[in-house]
């Protein structure tokens, strides 16, 4: 069992899953190999608002395109919050961006599909997909104060969001946004809409960012990094109204961090992803309390404890492979303590280990701290 570095508290019940999978025989064992493109349920049996399956995102190289997001499958159900947490690099973000089909422009799509209401977004045209863009599904950017336009107020920006969806007056947009800032726990709103982003402190400009994503109370709200810079107290604070949102609003959540305590505190279910794939997912609870792929009990181990002192962190030997030079066997093979000699040779698959968790790995061993 991992020790409690969480530091807000226990985290939401988690939701029950199930994956459909298939039975095969690998290296002379019997294993269940998740089936990704199956019919994934939600624990009310309904199907789940966000459906990526087998996406793959290549930028375009000199020599050849190189996959910044590798065949990655998951879900998200209405009204759960599912984290996706790896270390910088590991295209946490960029499978957000592809979502959203923002990706850059040396950057495609090349594979897989993206069902959002039974809709694929991979289908859709610019003009389709900026409909739902900020309307249905919002983004919560990292890095607030760069994400906001600091010539114009927030409170141009947010009412550019609501009259690029609907038709209202320019008042209604007025009062539709300081309602929102309202919501979201900044005083004297609609004074505060004549400030520009410069004039919040960090805290709040988050908070600002947050109202220009649910001004339109979408149905997902992808939120990347959105407790980064922030102090504890602060985090804490983006935490709770994230969860209260989910709560009252039925929202549903993609958290993408590389902060296990804040996965910790409001998910649901969580990914784990490495070089581009995703090498561990399941209930937050069984990822805490049975980490089973290295790269996940290493970033466990490497972060502080509250229980105990250490007179130094653990850390994770190397560094993420770059795309143009990634291993044909297991991507995390050079930096793990349970190497075996297939690890170097085949690359793994993404199997069920147990009820509603999967791994990719040879060699799994039981976590200690």
């Amino acid at each position: 069992m991992a020790r409690g570095f969480w530091p807000f508290g226990p985290s939401a019940t988690t939701r029950d899953r199930r994956y459909g999978a298939t039975a095969t025989t690998r290296n002379g064992r019997h294993v269940l190999v998740l089936d990704c493109g199956g019919d994934v349920m939600t624990a009310s049996g309904a199907a789940p608002l966000l459906e990526v399956r087998d996406l793959v995102t290549s930028i375009k190289g000199r020599k050849q395109d190189l996959h910044a997001v590798d065949h990655v499958s998951f879900d998200v159900g209405k009204g759960e919050i599912f984290g996706v947490v790896g270390e910088s690099g590991c295209g946490k973000s960029m499978t957000a961006l592809s979502i959203l089909r923002l990706i850059p422009a040396n950057a495609a799509i090349t594979n897989g599909s993206i069902q959002f209401s039974g809709t694929d977004l991979t289908r859709l045209s610019n003009g389709e997909m900026r409909k739902i863009r900020g309307n249905r599904i919002s983004m919560v950017f990292q890095e607030p104060m760069t994400a906001l336009d600091p010539s114009f107020t927030v409170g141009t920006q947010i009412t550019e969001v609501i009259h690029a969806h609907s038709k209202v007056s320019k008042d209604e947009a007025r009062e539709r946004a300081a309602r929102m800032l309202d919501r979201l726990g900044i005083t004297n709103a609609a004074s505060r809409l004549d400030s520009y982003p410069h004039q919040f402190s960090g805290g709040m400009r988050q908070r600002v960012m947050m109202a220009l994503a649910l001004v339109m109370n979408p149905e997902l709200l992808i939120a990347d990094e959105p407790t980064t810079a922030l102090d504890v107290t602060i985090q804490a604070q983006i935490l709770d109204l994230i969860a209260e949102l989910r709560r009252d609003m039925g929202l549903s959540v993609l958290l993408i961090t590389h902060n296990l305590g804040v996965v910790h505190e409001v998910a649901d279910r969580v990914a784990v992803m490495y070089a581009g794939e995703i090498v561990e997912i399941g209930p937050v609870q069984q990822i805490f309390s049975n980490p089973q792929h290295p790269y996940t009990q290493g970033l466990l181990r490497s972060m502080p404890y509250l229980t105990e002192r250490q007179d130094r962190l653990y850390v994770i030997p190397g560094r993420v492979p770059e795309l143009r030079a990634m291993p044909t066997g297991c991507r995390f093979a050079a930096r793990c303590r349970n190497r075996i000699d297939i690890c170097t040779q085949q690359h793994p698959l993404l199997e069920e280990n147990e009820p509603r968790h999967a791994l990719r790995c040879f060699n799994p061993m039981p976590y200690v701290d």
